[in-house]
C-alpha cells in the first residue's frame, strides 16, 4: 500500500455552514444522548493517558540530562517544556492511539509494538505544547493552566535573577525558543519511538500536513485579530486550521496511517474529526469567557481583554443593536477594562443569543461526529473509546 499523500489528506469536507445550525439543531441533544455506545472501561482510557505521560517523562528525563550537560542554565528551559507538555488531558494522543487500535487489523501495521505506538502518538503533546506557548506570546496571555504563561514566567525569572536588559523581551524570546524546542522534540520522539520504518513513512504525510495546518492556522488567527477574515465564517476558518484539524482529525489519521489502513478509514477520520474538532474549539471559546477560573486555571476576563475574535464574538456582533456594538467596540480587547465592564460584555453575549447559538453548534457537531464514529469501519472497542472521548472533549469544564 502506498503512503497517503499530503494533498489527499488535506482534502476533506469543511464543517457545515452556520445556516445548518438553525434548521438542524432540533433534537441534537437528544440524538447525542440516545446514540451513547456501551461505555468502555474508564481504566482503558486512563491506561492510554498514563502510558503517554510515561513516554513523555522518559523522553524529557533524557533531554534534561543532555541539556544539563551542555550548561546548567538550560535546565529551566527543559523544565518549562515539561510543565507545558505534561499538563492537559492527552486528548490528541488518545485519538491517535484509538485510531491505530481501531484500524490495526486492516493493514500492514498490524504487527506494530503497542508501546512503540504509544511513544509515537505521545509526540503530539509536544506539537500541542509548542502551539500553546507561541499562542500565549501572540495573545499576550498571562496564565496557562493555573500557572504563569511561559513568556511571563521567564520575564519573572529575568527580574528575580537581576539580569540586565528588558525583562519582557527576554521572556518573549525565551518562550519562542521553548516553543521551537518542543516542536523539534516532537519530530525526535516520533522518529525514535520504535515504530517500524514503514509505519514511520506512512505517518510522515499526516504529520507534515498537521504541522503545516496548525502553523498556518496561527497566522490566520493573527490576521483575524488584525481585521482580516471577518464575520462568523472567518472565525470558523481559523477554528478549523488552528485547532480542529490537529485536535481530532489529524491525530486520528496519524493512528490509522501507522496501522496502514485504506482510504475508507482515512475518510471516516475526516467525518469524525472536523465536526468534533470544531466543537472542541467552540467549547474552549465558551470556557474562556464563561468557565470557572478555579477549574480552567485562567481568568474569564482574559479572552475578552485580549480581544479574541471567536465565533461567540462574531455572532454577538451580528445580532447586537447599535448600543451593543458600541459596547463590543469599547470593551473587547481593552486592557484597561475591569471585571464589572467585562460582566456587561458577557451579558451582551448572552442577550444577543450568541452563547446559545454556539452551544447549539457544539451539540450539532458532537452529534454528527458520534454518528460518524458509530458508522466508522473500526474495531468495536475503538469506536466505544472514541465515542467516550467525543463526549469528554465537548462537555468538559476545563
Amino acid at each position: 500500500m502506498q503512503p497517503t499523500t499530503s494533498a489527499a489528506l488535506l482534502a476533506g469536507r469543511h464543517p457545515a455552514g452556520l445556516g445548518d445550525t438553525d434548521h438542524m439543531i432540533a433534537g441534537a441533544q437528544q440524538r447525542e444522548t440516545a446514540r451513547l455506545a456501551p461505555p468502555l472501561s474508564v481504566a482503558d482510557l486512563d491506561r492510554v493517558r498514563a502510558a503517554v505521560a510515561e513516554a513523555l517523562t522518559d523522553f524529557l528525563d533524557q533531554q534534561r540530562a543532555t541539556l544539563a550537560a551542555m550548561d546548567a542554565s538550560l535546565v529551566p528551559v527543559v523544565d518549562e517544556v515539561r510543565a507545558v507538555a505534561e499538563g492537559g488531558k492527552k486528548l490528541r494522543p488518545s485519538f491517535a492511539y484509538w485510531g491505530w487500535r481501531g484500524a490495526r487489523g486492516q493493514g500492514p501495521g498490524a504487527g506494530e509494538d503497542e508501546e512503540a505506538v504509544l511513544r509515537a502518538v505521545a509526540a503530539l503533546e509536544f506539537v500541542h505544547a509548542s502551539a500553546l506557548v507561541h499562542d500565549d506570546v501572540m495573545d499576550a496571555a498571562g496564565t496557562r493552566r493555573g500557572r504563569p504563561s511561559t513568556h511571563v514566567g521567564f520575564a519573572d525569572r529575568h527580574t528575580g535573577s537581576g539580569f540586565s536588559g528588558d525583562q519582557e523581551l527576554f521572556g518573549v524570546g525565551a518562550a519562542i525558543l521553548v516553543g521551537d524546542l518542543a516542536l523539534v522534540w516532537s519530530d525526535e520522539l516520533l522518529r525514535c519511538s520504535g515504530i517500524s520504518e514503514a509505519a514511520l513513512g506512512r505517518a510522515r504525510a499526516v504529520w507534515d500536513t498537521m504541522r503545516t495546518e496548525v502553523t498556518a492556522g496561527q497566522y490566520l488567527d493573527l490576521l483575524r485579530a488584525a481585521g482580516g477574515l471577518p464575520g462568523p465564517d472567518g472565525a470558523l476558518t481559523v477554528a478549523r486550521y488552528k485547532s480542529a484539524g490537529y485536535t481530532v482529525q489529524r491525530p486520528l489519521q496519524l493512528g490509522v496511517a501507522i496501522a496502514g489502513a485504506g482510504p475508507r478509514v482515512v475518510e471516516a477520520c475526516t467525518a469524525i474529526g472536523l465536526p468534533l474538532g470544531e466543537a472542541f474549539q467552540l467549547r474552549d471559546d465558551l470556557l474562556g469567557v464563561f468557565g470557572d477560573p478555579e477549574v480552567t486555571g485562567k481568568s474569564v476576563d482574559d479572552d475578552l481583554r485580549e480581544g479574541k475574535q471567536t465565533l461567540l464574538v462574531a455572532l454577538a456582533a451580528e445580532a447586537a443593536d447599535g448600543a451593543g456594538r458600541t459596547l463590543l467596540d469599547e470593551l473587547l480587547g481593552n486592557p484597561e477594562a475591569g471585571h464589572e465592564e467585562f460582566e456587561a460584555l458577557r451579558a451582551l453575549l448572552v442577550s444577543t443569543g450568541a452563547r446559545d447559538r454556539v452551544e447549539e453548534r457544539i451539540a450539532l457537531g458532537t452529534a454528527r461526529a458520534r454518528e460518524a464514529i458509530a458508522e466508522a469501519p473500526l474495531a468495536d472497542d475503538a469506536r466505544k473509546a472514541l465515542d467516550a472521548l467525543a463526549v469528554a472533549a465537548t462537555s468538559r469544564t476545563a
